[in-house]
């Protein structure tokens, strides 16, 4: 079976003391979860109070995006390989956000996933529509056309390393949520991909989260889905007692 993993994408908010406190906080939630994987993405800024506050935690961190590069004249930007140096288990590529307001494509996506895999940082890999795009009937095209550039450089033999996101945009800060027949709907189209490129059972160990608008009170429901094994936490991940709920519901469907 497919261990639940719930990650909590903080964007861009909290400083280093506020970030490692909330840290310590989910690590002490995490306790009462010990069947599920757990991760929170700081801003670049927290990363190193934060790996210090979870030191013997299972908790993960994450850095929220990456460069394609190992170094060079790339102002403002950080390689895999420093978030990896700085503690980092795992990387967020591709999120909405980052191709909605800083250009990110399909191709630098693929790139980005490159560079992860070179410096042994697990990659969750955001994909999803817009709302003009789901009402155009374009979302498993634009699904499917995002998933393409994953699985164009990333090795079968590493399925168990992939984390697919799917973040519907329209569902992103929103408080609007995909139901749980839409968001398997889409899973279901992603697994059945992964089974195309990969083969069935490489494509049986690639975790694939929920993002949009999770909350204690949807949680349930949309994990209960077959083929929603996780979920990209936003807002709610920015407090330890609605990020704890969330995980206690995971953890009640894997149990």
């Amino acid at each position: 079976m497919r261990r639940i993993f719930i990650a909590g994408n903080w964007k861009m908010h909290l400083e280093g003391r506020q970030a490692a406190e909330l840290a310590r906080q989910v690590a002490r939630q995490a306790e009462d979860c010990p069947g599920i994987d757990v991760a929170v993405a700081p801003v670049f800024t927290a990363i190193v109070p934060v790996v210090e506050a979870l030191a013997g935690s299972p908790v993960m961190v994450a850095g929220q995006n990456c460069h394609w590069e190992e170094k060079g004249a790339f102002t403002g930007e950080v390689a895999a390989e420093m978030l990896a140096a700085a503690g980092c288990r795992l990387v967020i590529i591709g999120h909405s956000e980052r191709r909605q307001y800083f250009g990110e494509t399909d191709e630098t996506v693929g790139r980005k996933l490159q560079a992860a895999l070179r410096a042994g940082l697990l990659p969750i890999v955001c994909l999803g529509e817009s709302l003009e795009q789901r009402d155009a009937g374009q979302t498993l095209d634009v699904v499917g056309r995002q998933l393409e550039a994953v699985l164009a450089v990333f090795p079968s033999e590493q399925a168990s390393r992939l984390t697919i996101a799917y973040e519907p945009v329209w569902a992103i800060g929103t408080g609007r949520t995909a139901t749980a027949g839409q968001a398997q709907e889409v899973h279901t189209f992603i697994r059945q991909r992964l089974a195309d490129k990969f083969g069935p059972d490489p494509a049986g160990q690639v975790r694939i989260q929920y993002g949009g608008s999770v909350k204690p009170g949807n949680a349930a429901e949309l994990l209960s889905q077959p083929d929603i094994d996780g979920a990209l936490v936003g807002g709610a991940s920015l407090q330890a007692d609605s990020f704890g709920a969330i995980m206690r519901a995971a953890e009640s469907q894997g149990a």
